[in-house]
């Protein structure tokens, strides 16, 4: 592979990372990053796989969960629902199955066993935060 074409993948690569951290919460889909970066969603798919250890539907996924994760020990007094759409899932069920898959408990489970008194009542800081900051970015995702 030409050393140019190597460079602009990664350049891809690591702008649709930024992106997905700025705009997890909105419907996001291969196409539309694909669209917003001025690239196909092969090209993107490609980029993914050469230099990232998940796909995109996983690291968006990641992304959610680790946002779920902090809002849900952050902010108590936000239902479970609330932090699905938050996140960007429409159905609860779907963000309820997702959280699950992530985690092993129920998002009112995990947020319980975080709280729970014999942890000695409120924390410090969350324990299972996995934050992540959101770089600035001039490219945007139309809103849909």
């Amino acid at each position: 592979m030409r050393p140019e074409t190597l460079a602009c993948r990664r350049r891809l690569y690591l702008l649709a990372r930024v992106i997905v951290a700025r705009h997890y919460r909105r419907e996001l889909t291969l196409a539309t990053l694909a669209a917003a970066l001025s690239s196909s969603p092969r090209q993107l798919q490609r980029a993914y796989a050469q230099f990232g250890d998940v796909g995109f539907r996983e690291d968006l996924t990641r992304r959610r969960m680790a946002a779920a994760a902090e809002l849900l020990l952050a902010q108590r007094s936000i239902p479970v629902a609330s932090v699905a759409r938050l996140v960007g899932y429409r159905q609860g069920t779907h963000f309820a199955q997702a959280f699950r898959r992530s985690f092993g408990v129920s998002p009112a489970s995990f947020r319980a066993r975080a709280y729970a008194p014999a942890r000695g009542g409120w924390p410090d800081e969350p324990a299972a935060s996995g934050s992540c900051s959101a770089s600035s970015s001039p490219l945007s995702i139309a809103s849909a």
